[in-house]
């Protein structure tokens, strides 16, 4: 791995375990074991390192979307794989929230330059849910409705597991939101039935 690449995935990891404002370069030439000389060769700014950080997670997020929608054969379960994304990652989510709902949440509250970039992370994902509610039969604006609704469901989930220090609540949410989803696939078909 390069030296920016290190850089950037080390400061994605203490972004989210420490917050964004909080970690310095000390913090990161530290744990990447760089000089912070050697550290602004690569980066001038700790709002270059954000910005690299958000790619790099715009980057996975549309790889990991991109894998669900190959290896998933239906809808529902393409929207079952990002739900079931809370049930991988519980133990992370319980001890520092989503990673993309609390970048967003920092930046917003220091009116951060950056905020909006960061938001596209969610746009991904609501953009890639359309689709799948969509291809359930969803009408236009239902898909929205429901894709927005399943990412505040998961964003929720993730607060109060965080603030409860609870990964067991986790499992419960995540089924009530499959039983959700398995509702509208329900409802949807059997309205192309009649």
């Amino acid at each position: 791995m390069s030296t920016r690449k290190n850089i950037t995935a080390t400061a994605d990891e203490l972004f989210y375990h420490n917050g964004f404002d909080v970690t310095s370069f000390a913090d990161i030439a530290k744990q990447v074991g760089i000089s912070r000389g050697n550290f602004y060769h690569h980066f001038k700014t700790k709002d270059d390192i954000l910005e690299a950080v958000i790619d790099l997670r715009l980057a996975k997020t549309r790889d990991m979307l991109r894998l669900w929608a190959e290896d998933a054969e239906t809808p529902l379960d393409r929207i079952s794989c990002f739900i079931h994304i809370l049930i991988r990652n519980r133990r992370e989510i319980a001890k520092y929230g989503c990673p993309v709902g609390t970048l967003v949440s920092e930046l917003g509250k220091l009116d951060h330059v950056s905020k909006s970039h960061a938001a596209t992370l969610f746009t991904l994902f609501v953009d890639w849910l359309v689709i799948q509610f969509s291809d359930l039969g969803c009408e236009p604006q239902d898909a929205r409705h429901h894709a927005r609704h399943l990412l505040a469901l998961s964003q929720g989930v993730s607060s109060v597991a965080q603030a409860l220090q609870d990964d067991v609540f986790v499992d419960d949410e995540v089924n009530m939101m499959l039983d959700y989803v398995a509702e509208i696939a329900r409802t949807n078909s059997l309205k192309r039935k009649s």
